[in-house]
């Protein structure tokens, strides 16, 4: 599975990841800065939840449920829950596969812009559709030509959703329906905030 915040943009194939090996959380590290020895040991990476690989489990699913209720509230919510709760089997994949665009404004010599497959429009004012030209950091070139990319791709009326597809897709059963009951259970999601 691969998950996808709303605010990130694909701009290139990224099937591949599916075939990672199974048995890791893969996520994005961003390579910022090397750090100084005489700092002693690095701290422990710290990935971005916005964008990450993962093959799903019942079993991760119920023991993410039951650690959370007895997990402390945090900062960043999810995304601080997650680094703690697959710490142990997280591998970082490359920056170009979730290029968070604060990266490009403090740490622009570690960003490959030709090859970034991912771009996620995370960081504060840093919106394409709420773009201005006014925001802070947002006048560098780099950024308007993602900008442009993203106002391109949301113009493209090819990639529109066609109704009279939709159509004929949903005037047939659904597969649930067709399941003997209790074809699903549900239970209350906990609020990771």
């Amino acid at each position: 599975m691969v998950y996808l915040d709303g605010d990130i943009q694909v701009f290139e194939n990224i099937d591949h990841l599916l075939d990672t090996p199974d048995g890791y959380f893969y996520a994005q590290y961003p390579n910022r800065v090397t750090w100084p020895s005489e700092m002693g040991p690095p701290p422990p990476h710290y990935f971005n939840a916005g964008m990450f690989v993962y093959e799903p489990s019942k079993t991760t699913y119920e023991t993410l449920l039951d650690t959370l209720q007895i997990s402390p509230t945090t900062s960043f919510a999810e995304q601080d829950f997650l680094n703690t709760f697959f710490n142990p089997i997280y591998k970082p994949i490359p920056p170009i596969y979730n290029l968070i665009l604060a990266m490009l404004w403090h740490h622009p010599e570690n960003v490959e812009l030709e090859k970034v497959k991912v771009v996620h429009y995370c960081a504060a004012g840093s919106k394409p559709w709420r773009y201005t030209g006014e925001e802070a950091n947002m006048d560098r070139e780099d950024i308007k030509m993602l900008v442009k990319k993203w106002w391109d791709i949301y113009d493209d009326e090819s990639l529109d959703y066609k109704l009279e597809e939709a159509e004929d897709w949903f005037s047939k059963p659904s597969i649930l329906a067709s399941l003997p009951e209790p074809a699903v259970s549900y239970i209350p999601a906990p609020s990771a905030a």
